[in-house]
């Protein structure tokens, strides 16, 4: 708990000496794991609103992840505010922003990519 308000006093300071500090954020096995799930819930809720499927758990996951990128960037973009954000170990993960965008995505390589008759 405290070292979040050391780490925030160091950055203050650096930034009144104009200096810059790195800091490494270490994740847990649990923490990647969760934050695998729910890119993996982000990309697959993409690709259903969009209609197109580009396989199973790995590429939802791909997919979620690249597409809260995307809407992150396109919300930024257009000035809009991150609406759902979930905050794991550190890490911000904007849940809406990247169905969104997961749904841009998808919907974009899907009308690029031929779709297999079976």
């Amino acid at each position: 708990m405290y070292e979040h308000i050391r780490l925030a006093l160091a950055r203050f300071a650096a930034r009144e000496l104009n200096h810059t500090i790195s800091v490494e954020v270490e994740m847990t096995l649990t923490g990647l794991l969760l934050l695998l799930l729910i890119a993996g819930i982000v990309g697959g809720l993409g690709q259903a609103i969009s209609g197109y499927s580009f396989g199973g758990c790995l590429m939802s996951i791909i997919v979620g992840f690249v597409g809260a990128y995307v809407g992150i960037w396109l919300a930024g973009q257009l000035g809009l505010p991150e609406v759902f954000t979930i905050n794991i170990e550190g890490e911000a993960f904007p849940v809406v922003w990247g169905v969104i965008g997961s749904a841009l995505l998808s919907l974009i390589l899907g009308l690029f990519t031929r779709r297999r008759v079976v």
